[in-house]
């Protein structure tokens, strides 16, 4: 029987289940990612991960700007595909892609759907301080992360946990899991079952604005959107005209004014108590631990951070 894959993805999530599909003998008969993009830094054209794992594989390399063309749609139907899987690829499929393999396709999406559909579930359920969050296993169809899902695989997040650090946990463990989805919806064992609508939340895709800093906002609260938003575009604050992102910090107890600093540790008042910083980066320079960034960066207790 014939099992070709093709294979959607753009970012490192995607292309580690990609390595795992290949090391594990499926047969990928195609690969789309998003174009390569120039770096605003001279230009360099740079390549999505997928993209770089797919030439060390030697797999076979697609990136229209857009799927939505006879060209894409023909070249597809000529291979003779059984099963499409989707993982953060960046474009919407429209149905007559979604017709043309057998099996249809899965999308893996990094929540517990039908919460956090949409483009940015691992930052924005770390941002709202979820205790939990997972991988849905779901059949595509043309609604945004509304189809109906074979399988559901929980996680714990860890206490101050960033988005990279989740995204490497659930990648490992969707690498495992799509294995034996992906050998039930062969054999015909795969029951897929309608979401609740009802119950359906929207991740938006992040926006750099949404990195600034609050400081009367709780510490928890602040300290979820630095983990949320690390490492890019990242938490930030402004101070002299210059603009400071925040790489880690966590909650403590001093009292003070909401953004005051509040300690030679770089505790920062909030709402309630403060948060401290622990690592830091100003603007075009290298990332720095609090107490070295301070050496050449002085900034004195009671100095205001709004």
């Amino acid at each position: 029987m014939n099992k070709k894959i093709v294979f959607m993805g753009t970012p490192s999530i995607s292309g580690h289940i990609l390595k795992s599909l290949y090391q594990n003998g499926y047969d990928i008969e195609v690969v789309y990612t998003q174009p390569p993009i120039a770096s605003n830094r001279g230009q360099k054209v740079n390549k999505s991960s997928v993209h770089l794992i797919s030439e060390t594989l030697n797999l076979s390399i697609r990136t229209p700007t857009s799927l939505n063309n006879e060209e894409e749609i023909n070249f597809l139907k000529s291979k003779d595909i059984s099963l499409g899987i989707v993982v953060a690829y960046g474009q919407i499929l429209k149905k007559e892609f979604l017709n043309i393999p057998k099996y249809g396709w899965i999308n893996i999406h990094y929540s517990l759907l039908p919460k956090f559909r949409g483009a940015a579930p691992i930052q924005r359920a770390i941002m709202e301080n979820e205790k939990y969050t997972g991988i849905s296993m779901m059949k595509m169809n043309e609604s945004l992360d509304a189809g109906p899902i074979c399988n559901q695989y929980q996680l714990k997040i860890l206490e101050n946990e960033n988005s990279e650090d989740l995204s490497i946990r659930l990648s490992d463990l969707a690498s495992k899991k799509i294995l034996e989805n992906i050998d039930r919806i062969f054999e015909g064992n795969a029951v897929f079952i309608d979401q609740d609508h009802s119950k359906s939340t929207y991740a938006k895709k992040i926006e750099k604005e949404e990195g600034k800093i609050n400081w009367n906002d709780s510490n928890e609260k602040i300290v979820a959107k630095i983990n949320g938003l690390y490492p890019n575009p990242g938490s930030w604050f402004m101070l002299k005209g210059e603009r400071y992102k925040i790489l880690k910090a966590e909650i403590s107890n001093l009292k003070g004014n909401p953004g005051e600093v509040l300690s030679q540790n770089l505790d920062v008042g909030c709402r309630n108590d403060s948060i401290k910083i622990i690592e830091i980066q100003k603007q075009g320079k290298k990332i720095q631990k609090s107490k070295e960034f301070l050496l050449g960066n002085p900034i004195e207790n009671g100095a205001s951070l709004n």
